[in-house]
């Protein structure tokens, strides 16, 4: 399993506070912000708690599951992940039927609304790639601003960049050949038709 890190260090609390790294310092000093820790390089973390309560952010936030399959025939493969992630303790689910390559699905957007408002606590998926093929690593350091911790059931392990980048190209390969598949399927459709 993976977890995302939910301590910031001083530039991004300032960063996340609006304010300057000098003037974090000094609240830290003045008893406006706990540090939680410090790390071996004797650097300041502060936890995103510490500043939700800061900025008096303060409401119940819920564990998330996200569930997502490419086609309808795979509806069986949604339900399952679906029934897996309630089994991990999950508040609520959301599903999506997509590619893995399109970012306006609806499900994704109502996932990154919740990050954003702060209403979840843990993010838990079955697979790092059923967020998104690309940019996934967008989403998690999102998920990181906003102190909410991400949990992969079945987290991969290291591949070589060779083999990663060999997986990318064919995944990119074949969403263009089912792009390319499904106009040209489309427009014999409709050819047919008239």
């Amino acid at each position: 399993m993976i977890k995302v890190n939910k301590y910031l260090s001083v530039g991004e609390t300032a960063e996340m506070l609006g304010v300057s790294v000098p003037t974090i310092r000094r609240w830290q000093k003045s008893g406006k912000i706990q540090e939680s820790h410090r790390t071996l390089g004797n650097h300041r973390r502060f936890s995103i708690n510490s500043i939700r309560v800061l900025l008096g952010i303060n409401f119940e936030r819920k564990i998330v599951g996200y569930a997502r399959v490419s086609s309808h025939d795979q509806k069986a493969d949604l339900n399952t992940q679906a029934e897996l992630l309630m089994g991990y303790g999950c508040d609520e689910v959301i599903t999506d039927l997509g590619s893995g390559m399109n970012c306006r699905k609806r499900g994704l957007i109502k996932l990154l609304k919740l990050i954003v408002s702060g209403k979840i606590e843990k993010l838990i998926l079955t697979h790092h790639d059923r967020l998104l093929r690309f940019g996934h690593e967008l989403v998690f350091n999102l998920c990181q601003w906003f102190g909410v911790d991400v949990e992969i059931i079945h987290a991969k392990e290291e591949e070589s960049f060779e083999l990663e980048l060999t997986k990318d190209v064919i995944t990119l390969m074949t969403v263009f050949s089912a792009r390319l598949y499904g106009k040209r399927s489309h427009k014999n459709r409709k050819n047919l038709a008239t």
